[in-house]
């Protein structure tokens, strides 16, 4: 083998080594945060090996807001919460692309961050996740106004804080309601890509 080839084989071999999650914060697996999420993706895994996942492929129960893992660090309740952690753990760069519902992220990924409590870093003991993850968000809406948008970097964003995620950068797209009006938005997606 060549040595340029060596070298190329290597930087592969040391990108590769880096993860990202990208998730679908929308139940609907299909529409225009779907497509995002794919376009997020195929970027990535030019420099990261990738996962994507959609918070509906899980199923889990509300938090009972019994303050049992304020003492104990986890929670009462099994289920695939911890399915997503596992996807949290494995990754270094965390993706959250999420629509608005009613100017706030889906009660699906509402209901998932209220679960992250045992996670919380408000009261000892608390579980952990491994340091140095860096978080992004992408919201998008149907309207034309940045106001929603700025919400859900608010809600996901203190999420990202409580579990010690560094929040690094985040990209709005507003008056986007269905899959055919992310195609003339793919390019503000790719360069936004390019910094993560």
């Amino acid at each position: 083998m060549e040595y340029a080839q060596q070298i190329m084989a290597y930087r592969k071999d040391e990108v590769n080594e880096m993860k990202a999650i990208v998730i679908n914060c929308s139940p609907v697996r299909d529409g225009a945060t779907a497509e995002i999420v794919k376009i997020i993706s195929q970027c990535l895994r030019e420099r990261y090996e990738v996962r994507s996942i959609c918070i509906d492929d899980f199923s889990f129960s509300f938090c009972k807001g019994c303050r049992t893992c304020h003492s104990t660090a986890k929670c009462v309740q099994h289920d695939d919460v911890d399915k997503i952690m596992e996807n949290y753990e494995w990754a270094e760069v965390i993706v959250s692309v999420s629509p608005s519902y009613w100017a706030d992220v889906p009660g699906q990924f509402k209901a998932f961050i209220d679960r992250c409590t045992p996670w919380c870093n408000t009261h000892e003991p608390h579980a952990a996740l491994s340091t140095g993850k860096k978080g992004y968000v992408v919201a998008l809406r149907t309207g034309p106004s940045m106001r929603e948008c700025q919400h859900i970097f608010d809600t996901i964003e203190h999420f990202y804080g409580h579990l010690e995620i560094e929040c690094c950068d985040r990209l709005s797209l507003c008056s986007v309601e269905y899959k055919e009006a992310v195609e003339p938005r793919k390019e503000e997606i790719i360069e936004f890509c390019s910094r993560i």
